[in-house]
């Protein structure tokens, strides 16, 4: 079947405008994330940009089982069950921009996956936040967000210990291992390297805001413009993601994105910022008398409290993901709420009322934020559906509270087997998506189980 239409959208004016107004460009990165969040695809020339946006471009369905060392993982039914045949990948509308500082000058599109006759590949998780959008919306409710993007600008080389080091300065190479948390004149030093990476965002149409200096060495937070479309909030991480990657390696430093390289310091978030609008464009978590919460905003709590036992495979997927949970390190530990109160999973930050938004803190940078979204949006959907009651704020330390929470898993096997029996999370992110996700986390924890580490000689060699 020829398909006459892009069924994501797509129109061949934006590939010919773009053409016209970036003469200088040779070559695009066409870009497919897949369950880990890992960018797949290609690089194709000028000439090629105008046949991909006019019939898409072939790839193998195995794109999507792919694990995080990029090999089959046959579990998830996308490999010799389907005999690894193409299906065809399509640009996302609106994510065709130039990059920065490449030579030969770049661009870059975003594509999603699409079976042959048109119809969305549901193993691809920009599809699954697509449909988590349009089920909101035929509940007359639009969800607006941003995200918080925390990392690590390391050295290239192990220190002495073998253990990775904060970068030095790109300004003067100036070391430094303090945690200088919020200093300004710390920021200074990898000023070349953010303004490089400001740079990429703007090209990119991102509005990259406010850089701060974090809570440990080498640890920095950048934030984005609240969006009122999540999807593309979702697109501005992961592209930004991929901008401040190139950036740091240019400047010869690595950028990081694990959830806990170092181990005596705080590892690295990637908070969700979410409010929901009614067809209006009025933000429903609103209140009317400030701090007597609304009903949909209480509702969209119990939502997430209640179902966040089930989703921490999605918040955290990998092995190094389960480091980040510790009492007194900014990460919580528990499904708490509260008021401007950082120790809690479910903040309502400090504000103007009109901004009233739910930051759900749980996710590690490592995490995918379509996936993290489309589930963040099913528990809030769970939760108005059933006037799920939050139960009490947390009103202090959050890391002495939630005894009387529901319970969440507290290891990454556990998280599989949690994710694995979830019906909740069969529905946030479709059968088949859900399927193929959790194969691959399972795929993966037996590959780190059966892996011998130096831990376990230095532990045990000479000892048991």
């Amino acid at each position: 079947m020829t398909l006459t239409a892009s069924p994501s959208g797509s129109t061949v004016a934006e590939a010919e405008a773009f053409l016209a107004a970036h003469p200088e460009i040779e070559a695009f990165d066409i870009v497919l994330h897949d369950a880990n969040g890992i960018g797949r695809g290609k690089i194709i020339r000028r000439h090629e940009l105008l046949a991909f946006y006019k019939g898409g471009r072939h790839l193998p369905i195995s794109i999507l089982g792919l694990d995080i060392c990029g090999e089959d993982v046959h579990e998830t039914g996308l490999i010799w069950d389907q005999g690894d045949g193409d299906l065809r990948a399509w640009p996302v509308p609106g994510t065709l921009a130039p990059l920065h500082g490449t030579t030969p000058p770049r661009g870059e599109v975003f594509m999603c996956m699409y079976d042959l006759e048109g119809r969305p590949m549901t193993s691809d998780p920009r599809h699954a936040l697509q449909r988590q959008v349009e089920a909101m919306a035929a509940e007359g409710l639009f969800p607006a967000a941003a995200f918080e993007l925390e990392f690590f600008l390391l050295a290239n080389d192990r220190g002495p210990d073998g253990k990775v080091q904060p970068a030095r300065d790109v300004l003067d190479g100036r070391p430094s291992s303090k945690t200088e948390v919020y200093s300004v004149d710390h920021l200074h030093g990898m000023l070349p390297l953010f303004s490089d990476i400001y740079a990429g965002a703007e090209k990119a149409g991102i509005k990259a805001e406010t850089m701060i200096s974090e809570y440990a060495p080498g640890q920095y937070e950048l934030t984005l413009h609240y969006r009122t479309d999540i999807l593309q909030a979702a697109d501005d991480l992961m592209r930004l993601k991929r901008i401040v990657r190139a950036q740091a390696r240019a400047h010869g430093v690595t950028a990081c994105f694990m959830a806990k390289p170092v181990e005596s310091y705080a590892g690295s978030g990637m908070h969700l910022h979410v409010s929901l609008l009614d067809r209006e464009g009025r933000n429903v978590f609103v209140e009317e008398v400030e701090g007597q919460w609304s009903q949909p905003i209480l509702h969209a709590l119990g939502g997430l409290r209640a179902t966040m036992g089930e989703s921490m495979l999605v918040f955290a997927p990998h092995a190094n993901s389960w480091r980040r949970f510790a009492s007194q390190s900014y990460a919580p530990v528990s499904p708490t709420w509260g008021v401007n109160n950082r120790s809690v999973a479910l903040r309502i930050p400090a504000g103007d009322i009109k901004a009233r938004r739910i930051e759900h803190r749980p996710a590690g940078v490592d995490s995918n934020p379509y996936l993290v979204a489309a589930t963040v949006l099913a528990g809030i959907r769970h939760g108005l559906a059933h006037k799920i009651d939050p139960g009490p704020e947390t009103t202090g330390n959050g890391y002495a509270d939630g005894q009387d929470a529901p319970p969440i898993p507290v290891d990454w096997r556990g998280a599989i087997f949690a994710a694995q029996g979830s019906d909740f999370l069969k529905d946030a992110l479709g059968h088949e998506m859900h399927r193929t996700f959790t194969a691959i986390k399972a795929s993966e924890y037996a590959r780190v189980a059966r892996t011998i580490s130096e831990v376990d000689f230095d532990l045990y060699l000479h000892t048991v």
